[in-house]
């Protein structure tokens, strides 16, 4: 039956329509993804080995969204053991139990499914995903993640003639769990045998150092053109010097946040930080140039035998890249690494994923409710095994993990003591927890009493990096605290002998992961978690998901594989509704006459 309009109103309801499919529309959209996890054989470095790969790709697929935007991501564990993805960087508003770490969420059995739903809430810039299990990420299992900004925000730069995702990592041939293994037997990890690009091995810059046949990257450009180029170190350990050989780096952002854009020859990228440069293919064409990921703060025994070398070849290049590779940054200069880190700032003029501009949230003006000063220690003996510690605890995984344990009620899966300095004591292993007071402001300090780099991340939040130095840190060092334009992100290097002080904002309900981001120190129990709840309204978190899977004490509560939320067999109800709007819209226009 065909619907007829009078014929003096077709133009109103021509504007009415308009308004209920503006409004109809306006939800923010879904984006889904079936991934299945499994080993594949790969040869990054020359020699075949078992790594993991994401629906038979490694590194895995890049999640490219806008923000606001919901993710549906089905993960099928074909692996020959439990297996959970984290997001690093996503901030999860208010949904901890989406974030795939053994504190929010029991792991993904092998054969099983488990679907991932959240929403890039409020977000931009570059992040990326990894196992975060049984030191899996040493075998590969990351991907990178995208996040744009809505068109209604700006960006404070000119849109790119392209963009380039880079992995740069520390490699070993060993499998990921021989090297476990070595950890827990007291084994260090040792040298990597290489720096890879995207899963690739080096070029062969120096035959006496790269064997031959080595598959390298190879990064296509046209000359003229600018390129944003997003870089993160998704390695196991090692900082990473990054440098384009004649080429000038300006950063414009990292882990969410634009940042004041200036020049740089070279970047000391750390274990599970991301940068944003912008490229200019400004030089000349007569041969390739050399991308270098180098390491940094290890001495000749612990190097590995060849830098990461990748290849940027303009579309007219004459030859080969040839000559040395470019220079790196004094090792010797221990003050050139902690003055680049500070050197990068908060751009508090630029719009973030809000109209309102970064630096509306004046931070150093919020008052500090609590302080945590937390300090490591070089892996020891406790109990008898091979622990790291944070303030003298190392942190032992329950088998329920603390979210559900906390959802449930159940007593005696973990406490809400952890120590705000280090105790003088013996070192103990335990399950403490900081206790978060929520839309408090935290003041936490690292100090680092370990002989290398130590990362630190904080899932659910960017915090602001206030200050660093070497030395101990005490009350006096606040003084130094840059309190206006500090950085934001997720992801801080701590120097040896040294500090670094942030500031939170716990606005964020949750369960939220506080670990090294280098993966022994991690996995040997340098970690720990902040509670974050709304004692006056428990609604205030996102509920326990459909889909939940169960392990320790309520693993009764399980029923067999875990459902599927099998979004992606029909359309999302906004684009159905998208769907019969238009047909509506369509058929009305030509009932009408209106052209």
């Amino acid at each position: 039956m065909l619907l007829r309009l009078p014929h003096n109103c077709s133009l109103l309801c021509f504007t009415l329509l308009l308004c209920f499919i503006t409004v109809g529309l306006a939800g923010d959209p879904f984006v889904f993804y079936d991934w299945t996890v499994s080993y594949i054989t790969a040869a990054p470095l020359g020699v075949r080995q078992q790594v993991i790969g994401i629906d038979g790709r490694f590194p895995g697929p890049i999640l490219n969204v806008t923000t606001n935007w919901n993710v549906v991501v089905n993960v099928k564990n074909s692996l020959d053991e439990p297996f959970l993805l984290t997001w690093n960087g996503i901030q999860h508003r208010k949904n901890s139990w989406q974030d795939g770490v053994s504190g929010t969420n029991c792991p993904i059995p092998a054969g099983w499914n488990w679907t991932y739903q959240f929403q890039v809430k409020d977000q931009i810039g570059s992040f990326f995903y990894f196992p975060s299990l049984g030191f899996q990420r040493a075998a590969g299992g990351y991907g990178g993640i995208i996040v744009n900004n809505r068109d209604i925000i700006p960006v404070p730069f000119a849109t790119p003639d392209g963009d380039i995702t880079l992995f740069i990592s520390d490699w070993y041939i060993k499998s990921h769990k021989k090297l476990r293994n070595d950890l827990e037997s007291g084994t260090s990890l040792g040298p990597p045998d290489g720096v890879l690009f995207n899963g690739l091995g080096p070029y062969q810059f120096d035959r006496t150092l790269v064997r031959d046949g080595i598959p390298y990257q190879i990064i296509n450009v046209e000359p003229g053109r600018t390129y944003r180029l997003r870089v993160h170190n998704v390695g196991i350990s090692t900082s990473l010097n990054f440098r384009i050989q004649n080429h000038n780096l300006v950063l414009v952002e990292t882990e969410g946040s634009y940042t004041v854009q200036q020049n740089y020859s070279n970047m000391d990228i750390h274990v599970g930080q991301s940068y944003s440069f912008l490229v200019t293919m400004d030089q000349n064409a007569g041969t390739d140039y050399y991308i270098v990921a180098s390491p940094r703060f290890v001495n000749s025994s612990s190097a590995p035998k060849a830098p990461g070398v990748a290849i940027l070849h303009y579309s007219n290049s004459q030859g080969p890249a040839s000559g040395p590779l470019p220079d790196p940054p004094n090792e010797y200069d221990t003050y050139f690494s902690m003055n680049q880190a500070r050197s990068i700032r908060w751009n508090v003029s630029a719009g973030a994923a809000r109209p309102n501009p970064q630096g509306s949230f004046k931070y150093g003006e919020i008052t500090v409710t609590d302080v945590y000063v937390l300090l490591n220690r070089p892996v020891e003996l406790v109990d008898g095994k091979w622990r790291t510690t944070l303030n003298g605890i190392s942190y032992i995984a329950p088998s329920t993990p603390l979210k559900l344990a906390q959802q449930f009620k159940i007593d005696g899966v973990f406490k809400l003591d952890f120590p705000n300095r280090f105790m003088n004591r013996r070192a103990k292993v335990d399950t403490s927890v900081i206790n978060g007071t929520f839309k408090g402001f935290m003041e936490i300090i690292f100090q680092n009493n370990d002989r290398s780099v130590q990362n630190y991340h904080l899932d659910g939040y960017a915090f602001f990096i206030v200050g660093m130095d070497y030395g101990v840190w005490t009350e006096n060092s606040r003084s130094t605290y840059n309190k206006w334009d500090g950085v934001a992100r997720c992801t801080t290097q701590v120097f040896p002998g040294a500090w670094t002080a942030i500031l939170v904002s716990l606005d964020n309900a949750g369960m939220w992961n506080l670990r090294a981001q280098n993966l022994d120190s991690w996995y040997l129990g340098q970690e720990s978690y902040v509670s974050v709840m709304n004692p006056e309204n428990d609604n205030t978190e996102v509920q326990l998901p459909q889909n939940a899977i169960y392990c320790g004490v309520l693993s009764s509560l399980q029923k067999g594989q875990a459902r599927k939320i099998n979004f992606s067999a029909a359309p999302s109800p906004d684009i159905r509704m998208k769907t019969v709007l238009v047909a509506i819209v369509i058929a009305l226009l030509g009932i009408s006459g209106i052209r």
